[in-house]
């Protein structure tokens, strides 16, 4: 059955879609393995902008969403990546771009996990493998990377902002443009999506937002908005919209095909127009409508872009749509690694086996804060936990299960987090809040006003430290240190490895005031984890080796902050090995601490005669821990100004750095040992 969509940008398009829904519906296909092979798309291959798609009708629009997901899930396959919900919005985006006249038009996505299918149909499905490589496409929709990326975004629950502000910035200059904002039910709890909608309704702004509902984030929705939206899924009802664009309560007609499963265990009653909380803060509401039905995603957007006012589309969609092991298990298919190379004979398999069982295990960062949380809680009944929606990354899914009254998941809201740990720390119990170094960013007024300045008892736990990778500079935690060090009230430490992890945790929930542990993304370097967790004193450093004779004209102070003191090492060992090198001695020392210093190491190196000082940390120049060094030399330390030693700091240059492996990151910022080795050298000569 084919049937053509006459003029798809004009207003009147949905009117000749007149196909069954669910006999095109049924068109869709679902695939259970990636293929290593590029499969044959000749309708997506014919696509290179949007405006391709134009005379295309609804049977081929469906084709065409088979074709664009196997494709996604071979591309995914070569290169790893967000999975389950580019899966899952397939089929509005072909819908959102065949009817919006892009880049005039302006889709603004949030968060970006789902802005592949996006980029495909964009100009850049050949270029796709290269995702999240050097040099390659971005992770998330990136202006500098195409006219269709109309906001970069790789934090949550910004785009009904950005969408507003643009409408606003279009309505002054005289321009009727569309701005359609899609957001998705995870992201909507976050604080700054209700502070855009009632700001959209003061300014009754021209504005569709597009609630892509799937009952996720990473983890499974939770909360009252998530109930509010089960309420809605639930009843059987709908919001559907007439021809005129006005409301009509009826019947979902598809109620019983995606009867699935009840997503909240109490029943509610039937709702009404005006009980939807989008109703009553003042936008139009539509909803919910089935995601992947193309038919009707077409009749319903190709009305609602015409509203004047703003304009709230509801549609439910599955994560992971399409793929049968991601829609049963969503989570664990959020994002994928690439495949690895193919086994092709039993040599190679056996040789592959002996490989595995000689590698030395190493715990990822996240799984030592995990055990370490279930470990002192087991101790200590006055632990909670709290995590903004990460509760999987953070490594906290052990302890949500053996403690679940003592572990708070707030949705995405990093502000309301730190608050409400500020909170529970005036009521004698020990609140840690398990946050991304990227994501604490967005709670900092609540770090300053509410915790540290009231000298509250709370522990930070800040995960992804550093440079993260194929993520990019959106999700980099390299701002942490200048951020916090400036905080009175607070005390920050940065280990070296997985046991030293341990063991600052456990000092830092120990100290009495707001702390924080700063560690990295992956795993560690294989260290033991000692027990019985140790408690280290605050603000002392550890040398970690003196290499070099005591004799050489130069005398180096390495002083070396959270990971980079085994790059320190290294870079140590080759300048004191090399006969080419200058002759110099080097102490290695593990400063541990960002704040507070310990200013009693750094005047013992002075009386010792060092000649040059230099800091090395994962982190930006700017602010960071080597400028808390300089800070102290200059303005407290009488024996640095009479030696006036040569000082240098070794870090992140003041740039974003581009996404890639953190091996690449660390050489383009000359932090791998090749880097340090050229940067000490230069500080020597």
């Amino acid at each position: 059955m084919q049937q053509s969509l006459h003029s798809p940008k004009s207003q009147s398009s949905s009117a000749s879609v007149s196909d069954s829904a669910a006999q095109l519906s049924s068109l869709q296909q679902t695939y259970t393995v990636i293929p290593r092979v590029r499969p044959h798309t000749p309708l997506l291959d014919a696509i290179n902008t949007p405006s391709d798609m134009n005379t295309l009708s609804t049977t081929q629009l469906i084709t065409l969403a088979d074709e664009l997901r196997l494709f996604l899930l071979y591309s995914a396959g070569q290169s790893g990546g967000h999975f389950g919900a580019n899966l899952g919005v397939i089929e509005l985006t072909i819908v959102l771009h065949y009817l919006l006249d892009a880049p005039q038009d302006q889709i603004v996505w949030d968060v970006g996990h789902q802005a592949y299918a996006h980029k495909v149909l964009t100009g850049r499905r050949e270029q796709l493998a290269t995702i999240r490589s050097k040099d390659g496409l971005t992770a998330f929709p990136e202006r500098a990377e195409s006219i269709y990326d109309t906001f970069g975004v790789g934090h949550s629950s910004t785009s009904i902002s950005a969408g507003l502000g643009m409408s606003l910035a279009l309505r002054y200059q005289g321009l009727a443009q569309t701005v359609a904002c899609i957001i998705g039910d995870g992201a909507m709890t976050g604080g700054m999506a209700f502070e855009a909608m009632n700001d959209a309704v003061q300014q009754d702004a021209d504005l569709l937002v597009i609630l892509n509902d799937n009952d996720m984030s990473i983890s499974c929705s939770i909360g009252g908005f998530s109930r509010h939206l089960a309420m809605l899924w639930e009843s059987g009802y709908q919001v559907d919209i007439s021809e005129s664009g006005e409301p009509v309560l009826c019947q979902r007609p598809d109620m019983q095909a995606f009867d699935r499963r009840k997503r909240h265990k109490e029943m509610r009653d039937v709702p009404q127009l005006e009980d939807n909380l989008f109703k009553a803060i003042g936008f139009t509401y539509f909803g919910p409508f089935d995601g992947h039905n193309i038919p009707e995603l077409l009749r319903v957007l190709s009305i609602a872009k015409q509203v004047k006012g703003p304009v709230l589309v509801h549609i439910y969609t599955t994560k992971g749509k399409g793929f049968a092991p991601a829609e049963l298990d969503p989570v664990g298919y959020h994002a994928i690694s690439k495949l690895p190379a193919e086994i092709h004979n039993e040599s190679q398999s056996k040789s592959a086996e002996a490989l595995k069982q000689n590698t030395k295990p190493a715990l990822k960062y996240s799984q030592v804060f995990g055990n370490f949380l279930c470990d002192k809680a087991a101790e200590d009944d006055k632990l909670l936990a709290i995590t903004p929606a990460m509760e999987e990354g953070s490594g906290m899914i052990d302890f949500a299960r053996h403690f679940p009254t003592r572990f708070f998941d707030v949705a995405i809201a990093e502000q309301h987090a730190v608050t409400l740990a500020a909170g529970m720390a005036t009521q004698g119990v020990k609140p840690i809040v398990a946050i991304y170094s990227t994501f604490l960013q967005r709670g900092y007024d609540q770090l300053i006003h509410d915790v540290a300045l009231q000298n509250l008892d709370v522990m930070f736990a800040i995960d992804r430290a550093g440079l993260v990778g194929e993520d990019g500079a959106t999700h980099a935690g390299v701002f942490d240190f200048s951020f916090l060090r400036c905080i009175p009230n607070i005390v920050i430490a940065a280990p070296k490895d997985e046991n030293e992890c341990y063991h600052l945790l456990n000092t830092c929930y120990e100290y009495q005031g707001c702390t924080a542990v700063r560690y990295p993304r992956g795993t560690g370097t294989g260290a033991i984890i000692e027990q019985p967790a140790q408690t280290y004193k605050i603000g002392e450093a550890v040398i970690e080796s003196v290499l070099g004779s005591n004799d050489a004209p130069y005398k180096l102070a390495l002083l070396a902050f959270g990971t980079m003191v085994a790059t320190a090492q290294q870079a140590a060992e080759s300048l004191t090995s090399d006969d080419t090198a200058l002759e110099c001695q080097v102490h290695v020392v593990n400063m541990r601490w960002v704040k507070p210093l310990d200013t009693a190491m750094l005047e013992s190196l002075l009386a010792q005669g060092v000649t040059h000082i230099a800091t090395i940390e994962e982190h930006v120049i700017m602010g960071g821990a080597g400028s808390a060094v300089n800070e102290y030399l200059l303005n407290e330390s009488a024996a640095f100004k009479r030696q006036r030693p040569a000082v240098g700091n070794i870090g992140i240059p003041d740039r974003f750095i581009a996404h890639g492996s953190q091996a690449e990151q660390w050489a383009d910022c000359g932090l791998d040992v090749t880097g340090v080795i050229k940067q000490l050298k230069q500080l020597l000569s």
